[in-house]
């Protein structure tokens, strides 16, 4: 009997992201744009923290979202950085998660007099085909939880398809 292809796991998207404001905010968004090589999006607060004096309405952070094949390829080389190697904690439903200090970790990446020295973080996102049917507009319908990708499915296909190392 064949496999269920329904079941089948496949990288939805990479998520580049960085907080900061003013003018440590546009080198951010210069980073995004240069690793990337698409256009960063800023991301603007909605709530207001006195403790961190963000107020609705002011830019916190930027992002850049990559789908396909050269998200494939650019996690690659964000994996190399990191030589390959997560933790078991980094994982969770659906996605995992990890940091890159300094940019210039990246193989193939000089430094950039304009953008200093700064990290991002980097989301990755798992799906299975069907998650359509929870984001359509009209007749939405829900999805059964066996439908998400589990945290030992995404550990078993990172070491299969980028062996990688997990702690």
């Amino acid at each position: 009997m064949s496999e269920n292809i329904m079941r089948t796991i496949a990288i939805e998207k990479v998520v580049l992201s960085g907080g900061a404001v003013s003018q440590d905010l546009e080198k951010e968004k210069k980073l995004l744009e240069f690793i990337s090589g698409k256009k960063a999006q800023k991301i603007i607060s909605t709530k207001r923290i006195p403790e961190f004096d963000v107020r609705p309405g002011l830019e916190v952070g930027t992002r850049v979202t990559l789908r396909g094949k050269e998200a494939i390829e650019l996690l690659k080389k964000l994996l190399a950085s990191i030589n390959n190697t997560l933790k078991k904690k980094q994982v969770s439903e659906n996605h995992f998660s990890f940091g890159i200090k300094e940019y210039i970790e990246i193989p193939g990446i000089e430094y950039q007099r304009d953008i200093g020295i700064r990290g991002f973080n980097v989301t990755v996102v798992f799906a299975r085909p069907g998650l359509r049917v929870k984001r359509k507009k009209i007749k939405k319908g829900k999805i059964p939880k066996k439908q998400f990708v589990s945290k030992d499915e995404i550990i078993n296909y990172m070491k299969e398809v980028f062996k990688t190392k997990f702690i």
